[in-house]
């Protein structure tokens, strides 16, 4: 099955819009999900005590693992011991970290469909089953208890997402709790991937560990506290499998990177500076929202969280990948293809991240407006509703 994976396309459209900014062409990068801004300027400054003072090497800070353990007592109510965090470079490794300790080859994992491309392709890797769950717009991209509770046979995993990537749709409490129920009767292992919390533009996104202590929770430095380039991530692990987890990240990963760890530990107390980068997405994403309609984009998931419009093309176009680097070349507006997040739907749908500064989002639209303008209809194929 590892033989299936796919290239993650977004990264060859980014590619492209590296080649055309080195002739000189100004690029506006809205294909990945990483912020524009930089790590908080307190974390920052200690990294540079730590390069002059320290020689670091293999090393799990105990400072950081009590700081994250404290913000699930402060953020969820939870109760989470400092022993249950293990450090990883990045939720992509937690990710691996998580599934290869949790489950077999030929075991079936349940993800959503759209959803983030590691989840399909981290699966097949690791020769276990994908079994991807349509969440369009009849379902407002969101896994639902209904839909687990359907599944027959029972899948050993699920993968839930809220805020979800490609769609910002975030699973309000009372669905996570049926979902954790559904899981809990069915022998279901959950892994929740909350690597998008602390971005929400209406209620706080709600951590799987409230309903479930069982679950594995993936989280990281990328997103919120605007530090993807530092590698760092965490899972949290139920008291039983942390032994097991542990002996799959020294083997596979050794240990998170020193630096960022001394980093990270100061960007936990940045929430100010943090928040205003919310405020920013938050105004970026009202942008997008007030403008998309007269360009013709009226049919898009609810982008409760997280910094993403994921909006249907199909009116224009059944070839996503195709759409985005035509809309590259011609405009200079770098977009992700449907595709990465959905093989059976994703060929009409584009996603747009947010997490650039508002000047930038003002050009993209001041761009796109007049290039969608000048598109015409693809034949046979006319925006779902929902």
């Amino acid at each position: 099955m590892s033989d299936d994976i796919e290239p993650f396309y977004a990264i060859g459209i980014s590619r492209i819009a590296h080649q055309l900014k080195a002739q000189g062409r100004t690029v506006l990068h809205m294909e990945f999900g990483q912020p524009s801004t930089g790590a908080p300027k307190a974390a920052i400054e200690v990294a540079h005590q730590v390069l002059d003072t320290e020689p670091m090497g293999y090393w799990e800070s105990t400072a950081l693992t009590q700081r994250i353990a404290r913000h699930y007592r402060e953020s969820y109510g939870v109760t989470v011991s400092p022993e249950q965090i293990i450090l990883t470079c990045g939720a992509s490794p937690a990710l691996v970290m998580a599934l290869a300790s949790s489950f077999k080859p030929g075991d079936v994992v349940a993800v959503a469909r759209p959803g983030y491309v590691a989840y399909r392709n981290t699966l097949k890797a690791l020769n276990m089953i994908p079994l991807e769950l349509s969440c369009g717009h009849a379902e407002r991209f969101r896994l639902s208890a209904a839909q687990i509770a359907a599944i027959d046979p029972a899948p050993a995993g699920l993968i839930v997402a809220s805020p979800a990537n490609p769609t910002g749709a975030i699973i309000p409490g009372d669905e996570l709790a049926a979902i954790a129920r559904v899981c809990r009767e069915r022998g279901i292992r959950i892994v929740s991937d909350e690597i998008y919390h602390g971005l929400s533009y209406g209620d706080p996104a709600r951590s799987m560990l409230e309903f479930e202590p069982e679950a594995l929770v993936i989280n990281s430095f990328s997103k919120y506290f605007s530090m993807a380039g530092w590698r760092l991530g965490w899972m949290v692990s139920p008291p039983a499998h942390v032994e097991r987890a542990r002996a799959f990240m020294g083997a596979m990963f050794l240990t998170a990177p020193s630096l960022a760890q001394h980093a990270a530990l100061a960007a936990m107390d940045c929430r100010e500076e943090l928040d205003g980068h919310v405020e920013v997405y938050r105004k970026n994403r009202q942008l997008l929202l007030d403008a998309l309609p007269s360009l013709g984009l009226t049919a898009i998931a609810p982008p409760d969280g997280a910094f993403y419009i994921y909006a249907d093309v199909g009116h224009l176009t059944n070839d996503s990948l195709a759409f985005c680097e035509r809309l590259l070349r011609e405009t200079g507006v770098a977009t992700a293809p449907g595709v990465d997040f959905d093989p059976v739907e994703g060929r009409r749908f584009i996603r747009f991240s947010f997490a650039v500064s508002t000047a930038e989002v003002e050009e993209a639209l001041s761009r796109l407006k007049t290039w969608f303008a000048a598109q015409a209809p693809a034949r046979g194929f006319a925006p779902q509703r929902g």
